[in-house]
């Protein structure tokens, strides 16, 4: 029998492409891996494809409640965002896919594992670290990184080898952005967004929603309630958090919300620009946000932006299954056990308006925050603390003042 190797498959151009070429080059017997993320339409006809290419098996894995359980919601507990701007959608969706790729493999008794990701990109670090963390006996093949065997170089160039191979699919040669898709999000690269000096063409480019300037000119209001830092219904539906986020989805898109231009820089060491849609995503953190800040003392607040930052940087790095991520997220855990209430906004044009937010932990407290005198708060008590607060700053003041003096 011939050795098995796991690929990750898309049904795109470039993975159909590698079913031959690891038959080739290697005389492997390939086992396809399709995971479900939530790419909706992009799993259609993968089994007639992946046949008609030489694979001898196809999984298609439903990994989209797993996906939003363990790893989109921690990462929105966290409140990780890498760079400011970025929330992580094609970073947190690739170490699913290469554990299940993992168990997969460990099911068929594979000895490699193949990824179709390219040298200067971020996935590959993604998916090859997550292997190495839970299989380091696997052999990993990046076809990208063969210069001696992949001598393609163009879309061109993989539809003449794969109907050079017996397989001639329908495939367009045409240039069309690159893009990454799951429930969470879209991304776009390519084409004009190469060059940052260009403005994205958003009636070409958008796929989850619409431009701020074609949304609705009515605002539409949005209540969502969480528990313990986990989203249970949108106006008033109960459901579960991967339908949450279906129904977030569609109101943003209709709105908006979630459109980035981002230049990022990228784990290889580059800097690379693309335009992502989150719309659902984009509402489901300014909620959990809203809910947090009226929850978590002034103190957790703040290390808990350290601890984003630094999650967010683990993730994007592909470093997801590693003892600082767990540590990370049972902190995160931790803060979240009263982070329950209801949260209210209005989508408008791009934008989410706050109109209200409620917890039974709610730290806020009318008779301390309000101008009004009450029994909780002498202005007087006020001096005194800010004469300790002050005081290393009046010293320092007292003091070069006096040395001042004496050198004059």
């Amino acid at each position: 029998m011939k050795d098995k190797v796991i690929l990750a498959y898309s049904g795109g151009l470039d993975t159909t492409a590698i079913i031959p070429w690891l038959k080739e080059n290697y005389d492997y017997d390939v086992i396809c891996v399709c995971a479900d993320v939530g790419q909706e339409s992009e799993l259609e006809g993968l089994e007639e494809r992946a046949a008609l290419s030489g694979a001898s098996k196809l999984y298609i894995e439903d990994l989209v409640d797993e996906f939003v359980d363990d790893y989109v919601i921690p990462t929105v507990q966290a409140n990780a965002v890498y760079e400011n701007k970025y929330l992580l959608g094609t970073s947190f969706a690739r170490p699913i896919i290469a554990k299940r790729l993992v168990e997969i493999a460990r099911k068929e008794g594979a000895v490699a594992i193949c990824h179709g990701a390219t040298g200067k990109g971020n996935d590959q670090v993604r998916f090859e670290l997550t292997i190495k963390a839970l299989a380091p006996d696997l052999k990993i093949i990046a076809p990208w990184r063969c210069n001696e065997t992949w001598n393609m170089q163009s879309r061109e160039d993989e539809i003449a080898y794969c109907r050079a191979h017996g397989i001639d699919l329908p495939f367009s040669a045409d240039n069309s952005y690159s893009r990454d898709r799951n429930l969470w999000h879209i991304s776009h690269e390519g084409l004009e967004l190469e060059d940052p000096a260009n403005e994205p063409n958003y009636d070409h480019l958008l796929v989850l929603g619409v431009s701020p300037e074609k949304a609705p000119e009515e605002g539409e209001y949005v209540t969502m309630t969480f528990e313990k830092g986990v989203p249970t219904s949108v106006n008033g539906k109960h459901m579960k958090a991967s339908d949450i986020i279906r129904e977030l989805n569609r109101l943003g898109g209709k709105h908006g919300i979630g459109i980035i231009d981002i230049v990022e820089n990228r784990v290889v060491g580059m800097k690379s620009r693309g335009v992502y849609e989150t719309p659902g995503g984009t509402i489901l953190m300014e909620a959990h946000t809203q809910l947090e800040e009226l929850i978590l003392d002034r103190q957790t607040l703040s290390f808990k932006k350290i601890v984003a930052n630094e999650f967010a940087n683990l993730v994007y790095e592909g470093k997801w299954f590693t003892p600082l991520r767990e540590a990370l997220q049972a902190f995160v855990e931790s803060t979240q056990q009263r982070v329950t209430g209801e949260v209210k906004f209005k989508l408008y044009k791009g934008n989410i308006i706050k109109a209200g937010t409620t917890s039974p932990y709610s730290l806020y407290s009318e008779s301390l925050a309000s101008f009004t005198t009450g029994d909780l708060y002498d202005h007087h008590d006020a001096e005194g603390f800010i004469n300790l607060f002050g005081l290393s700053m009046k010293a320092r003041a007292m003091l070069d003042a006096k040395r001042n003096e004496q050198e004059s």
